[in-house]
Parts: structure tokens; sequence; C-alpha cells
């Protein structure tokens, strides 16, 4: 358990890892997708709270209803993806704390607080979408991650009884090398971290 990935693995999750745009015509099974979610679902969250809720939009007809809630910028890039993943934040997600979280009643942390509830569904909604890009790329999948979206129209679309919320939305698929721009520069750990 506590051996260092090897190089070939950090590249993949990491250093030669890249977010896409343009997208080989390659299916992604639910097969793939239920690997994915299954690898996602172990990452932590706060009290084990697993707020994230994911909609993968896949067929024709899900797709016609994503696309008018994109942004201009954002169509191409999502409509010709085989699969676009909705994170979403289930706002009820502390009814399932009982289960979740057993040793406490944390579910009382959050009965009629919406404040703690949405900074909480929000937080953590994240993090497990960030495991869910981890988790693809450890698939052998590639991602485009995007918030250019009308939040208000996605939820409408989607989720219109609005328990759930969306987040952030993730192109997943086979990416087209021959359609990535050249990589971007990352700060210096000296620039945006320090040791005390």
């Amino acid at each position: 358990m506590n051996e260092p990935l090897n190089d070939a693995a950090l590249d993949t999750l990491f250093r030669t890892a890249r977010s896409f745009s343009g997208w080989m015509d390659k299916p992604v099974s639910d097969e793939q997708l239920h690997a994915i979610y299954e690898l996602m679902k172990w990452g932590p969250t706060s009290a084990n709270s697993s707020p994230a809720r994911v909609v993968f939009v896949k067929s024709a007809a899900a797709k016609a209803r994503l696309e008018p809630c994109l942004d201009a910028g954002n169509v191409a890039k999502s409509m010709s993806a085989p699969v676009v993943a909705i994170v979403a934040m289930d706002l009820e997600f502390y009814e399932h704390l009982p289960t979740l979280f057993p040793h406490t009643d944390a579910r009382s942390w959050f009965v009629g607080k919406p404040e703690a509830i949405r900074n909480t569904a929000f937080r953590n909604s994240s993090l497990q979408g960030a495991y869910l890009i981890m988790a693809a790329r450890s698939l052998g999948l590639d991602c485009g991650p995007m918030s250019g979206f009308d939040a208000e129209k996605l939820n409408a679309a989607f989720f219109p009884d609005g328990r759930w919320q969306a987040n952030f939305i993730c192109a997943i698929g086979y990416g087209d090398t021959s359609r990535l721009y050249p990589r971007g520069p990352r700060l210096a750990f000296d620039e945006c971290c320090r040791i005390e």
C-alpha cells in the first residue's frame, strides 16, 4: 500500500495527462462508466458524505437536452465526445449519513442548515469530480472538464426537482492528440506553497 506508483502511472494520471477538446470516434461503454464510478466512490469526503451524483450524458436525446445549456465555446467539444458527465451535488446528501457515517448522528449537522448543506455538497462533490477524472484516466480514458454552461438551464433540463444541482461537466472519451494546444505552464512550488 505504501509503494509509490511508477513513472508510467504518474504520467498517465498527472504529468502527461491533458484536458481534451477533440475526440476520436471511439465509443465509451456502459461498463467503462460503471468502472469509473466503482473507483471514484472510494475517494475521501468529509464524514463520508459522498454528495456527488453523476449523469453520464451519452444518448443523442440526452445530448440534445444538454446542447442548449452549453456556452458556445463548449458545444463542439461536448457534442463530439462519446460521453459528457454532469457532476452534480445532492442537496439532500445528509439523508444517507446514517448509512455512510453510522457511528454518530451526522445527519443532525445538516438538517435545516442550508449554508452547511450547500458548502459541504459543493466542496465534496468537487472533490469527487476530481476523483472521476483520475478514475477515467486510470482506466485509459481522457477527460475534458468544463464549467462553461448555463447552470439554471442545465438544472432545469436534468434536475427539475431541484434536489440535485450541477457543479461542472466533464467530457469523457479517447482524446484526439492532433487537436491539442501546447501545454500551459504551471506555477512553481515557491509561487503557491510554503512549508511552516
